[in-house]
C-alpha cells in the first residue's frame, strides 16, 4: 500500500471512530437537557445516567480518533472545537427532545441500534475499538432495557400516552434509514474487517423494533424517503443550536484546563 493509499485509510478510520463518537456525545447532551425536568426523580436520574454513560463512550472514542489523526487534537479539542458541519453524529441523535415520550422513542430506536453496532464491533479487527466497543455493550444493554420497557409503558398505558409514544415513533422514524445506509467510510471499514455489514444488522435491528412495538401496542411507520446525511456532516438545524450550548464554556475560555 502506497502512502496515498495508507493516508486515506486511515482518513476513513478517523471519519468512522468519529461518527461512533459524535453520536454518543450528542446524543449524551440531549439526555442531560432532561436532568432537573424529568416526570419524576427516577426517570431524572436514570436519564442523567444514560448521559453519563454516553459521555464516557464519546470521550474514549474522541480519545482514539484523536490518536489516529495524529494533529495533536484530543476528546476536549474534538467535542469542543469543531464546527456543526465537522461533526459525523447520525441525524436522529441531534433531534430536539421534545415531551418524555419522544426522548423515549429516539433513545430506544439508537439503543437498538448500538446494540447491533457494539456487538459487531466488539470482535472486529481493530483491538483498541473492538475494547471500546466489549465496554459500551454492556452499558448500551441497560439503555436499551430502560428505553424499551419505558416505550412499552407509554406505548401500552393511558390513551394519552400512547397518542403521545405514536406520535413519537412516526415523527422519528424517518431518520431511521440513516443506520443502515453505507457510504465509502462503510465500505472502506467494512474491507478491512473493522466496521460490520450495515446491511446484515438491519434484519436483528428490525425485528428487535417490531416486537417492541408489538408488545407497546404501536404501530410501524411506512418507510419514507431518505434524504438524512448526519454522518457525512450535513445536519439539521437543531445540531448548531446544540452546539452553541455545548461549547460556550470552552470558546468563551479558549485554552482553560477544567
Amino acid at each position: 500500500m502506497n502512502a496515498d493509499a495508507r493516508a486515506d485509510e486511515t482518513q476513513a478510520h478517523v471519519r468512522y471512530v468519529l461518527r461512533l463518537a459524535d453520536t454518543s456525545l450528542i446524543l449524551g447532551q440531549r439526555l442531560g437537557e432532561w436532568i432537573g425536568h424529568a416526570p419524576a426523580l427516577e426517570e431524572d436520574l436514570g436519564l442523567a445516567n444514560l448521559a453519563l454513560d454516553l459521555i464516557g463512550q464519546a470521550r474514549l472514542l474522541l480519545s482514539y480518533a484523536g490518536e489516529l489523526e495524529g494533529r495533536g487534537r484530543d476528546e476536549d479539542a474534538l467535542a469542543f472545537l469543531r464546527e456543526a458541519p465537522q461533526f459525523l453524529s447520525v441525524t436522529l441523535a441531534e433531534q430536539p427532545n421534545g415531551d418524555f415520550a419522544h426522548t423515549i422513542t429516539r433513545q430506544w430506536l439508537l439503543d437498538a441500534w448500538q446494540l447491533e453496532m457494539y456487538q459487531a464491533l466488539a470482535g472486529c479487527a481493530d483491538p483498541r475499538l473492538a475494547a471500546i466497543a466489549a465496554k459500551a455493550l454492556k452499558e448500551t444493554r441497560y439503555h436499551y432495557r430502560f428505553s424499551s420497557g419505558w416505550l412499552v409503558r407509554l406505548g401500552d398505558g393511558t390513551p394519552e400516552s400512547r397518542r403521545r409514544a405514536q406520535a413519537a415513533v412516526d415523527e422519528l422514524w424517518r431518520f431511521t434509514h440513516e443506520l443502515f445506509s453505507p457510504d465509502e467510510t462503510d465500505e472502506r471499514m467494512r474491507a478491512t474487517g473493522i466496521a460490520p455489514d450495515l446491511a446484515a444488522l438491519e434484519p436483528s435491528w428490525s425485528r428487535r423494533v417490531d416486537e417492541d412495538l408489538r408488545v407497546a401496542t404501536l404501530t410501524r411507520p411506512a418507510a419514507q424517503p431518505y434524504a438524512w446525511h448526519g454522518k457525512r456532516g450535513v445536519h439539521t438545524e437543531h445540531l448548531s443550536h446544540l452546539l452553541t450550548e455545548m461549547q460556550h464554556l470552552q470558546r468563551t475560555y479558549p485554552g482553560a484546563s477544567w
